[in-house]
């Protein structure tokens, strides 16, 4: 046991002696998730804005300027003439451009035939245009079937539910804190064990009386001190910039961290033992993680992949870390429901470390 605890506060003093690897797995992370949550936003919501331009200046143009007004789900800005409106559109501070034509007020008064409303809209961004125009025709639609005293046989009740409004940011922050266990400990523990092996620390530890399950049992606690604190890092300053909490368990949260850890540092003691020398098993693990960081879930959603690869996304370890810690912290999914995540971040353990052993050799 004495020898186990050396091991470990060995290894702690390693990471803290390491400028490098502090800021790479302790500050890198931070920057990358302040980062990204600053410059993507804090939601995946469109924003509409809309400009209004009265030539016509009754109180019909009036009423119809004040049903725009009064909607809460579009912005409106107001216009004095036409040239202006468009200029705004075509910079993009707005996205339509209604105008209220001179003979608007008597056309209505008349209702003769219907009276078509000019709307200039960017062609450069269909996307937004078709949306706002969507919105612009289903206001001016119900409009016109109130000015005609219209009733209709079949209604429509309007049932909300609350739903979690759930940011960019909030999907974020538990990708980053599997993109930084996978990283630690697949690249890591492949750099350190294979550079300790060329230099013989190894083999003079084989010598010793030490215990090769003492050494790696010293390594995973040194470890998951290592990415506890990183993770708890990353919540809090997340917390703190971004208003971001742990909806469901914290004892969910913890126990992913840590068996997300065994899982990629048995992947990294395989790295360890394929590699020949320190300089190849860079390379080795660079070429398993980089994939994975857009395979599995860390910066999108799994589902927005092309149905191709999808079932070569869903053995990934990575894909099961981000989705177990997302499920805990954004939704606060009880942990007997992520049952799948368990099971398969567990088998990725067992053979990993099975496979480990068969490879792992101390010089």
């Amino acid at each position: 046991m004495r020898a186990y605890w050396q091991l470990t506060l060995a290894q702690l003093r390693i990471f803290a002696r390491n400028k490098q690897v502090l800021f790479f797995t302790l500050l890198f992370p931070v920057i990358l998730m302040v980062a990204l949550g600053s410059f993507a936003g804090g939601g995946d919501s469109v924003s509409l804005t809309v400009g209004m331009v009265d030539i016509d200046q009754t109180d019909a143009s009036k009423d119809l300027k004040d049903l725009f007004l009064k909607n809460d789900g579009i912005e409106t800005a107001k216009f004095d003439d036409i040239k202006t409106g468009k200029k705004a559109v075509k910079n993009g501070d707005i996205q339509l451009l209604i105008t209220i034509p001179k003979e608007y007020g008597e056309n209505v008064k008349a209702r003769e035939e219907p009276f078509s409303i000019p709307v200039y809209y960017n062609e450069k961004n269909l996307a937004t245009a078709e949306l706002g125009l969507t919105v612009v025709n289903g206001i001016i639609d119900q409009y016109s079937k109130d000015l005609v005293d219209y009733k209709p046989v079949v209604t429509v009740e309007k049932v909300g539910i609350e739903a979690l409004n759930i940011r960019y940011v909030d999907f974020l922050v538990p990708g980053i804190v599997a993109m930084m266990i996978m990283s630690n400990n697949m690249n890591g523990v492949a750099g350190q064990i294979s550079a300790w092996r060329e230099r013989g620390i190894l083999r003079r530890m084989q010598g010793t009386r030490l215990k090769a399950s003492t050494f790696i049992a010293a390594q995973i606690t040194a470890r998951l001190m290592l990415n506890g604190t990183q993770a708890l890092l990353v919540v809090l300053i997340a917390d703190l910039i971004f208003d971001i909490n742990v909806a469901g368990s914290w004892f969910a949260m913890i126990f992913f961290i840590i068996l997300g850890t065994l899982a990629f540092m048995s992947l990294g003691f395989i790295i360890a033992g394929m590699a020949k020398n320190p300089e190849s098993a860079g390379p080795i693990a660079g070429f398993v993680t980089f994939p994975m960081l857009f395979l599995g879930g860390v910066f999108f959603p799994i589902n927005d992949m092309p149905d191709i690869i999808q079932p070569i996304v869903k053995v990934l370890p990575i894909a099961h870390l981000s989705s177990a810690l997302r499920e805990t912290m954004n939704l606060g999914t009880p942990f007997l429901e992520l049952g799948t995540e368990t099971l398969i971040l567990g088998a990725w353990l067992v053979g990993g470390f099975a496979l480990a052993s068969y490879v792992f050799k101390w010089e």
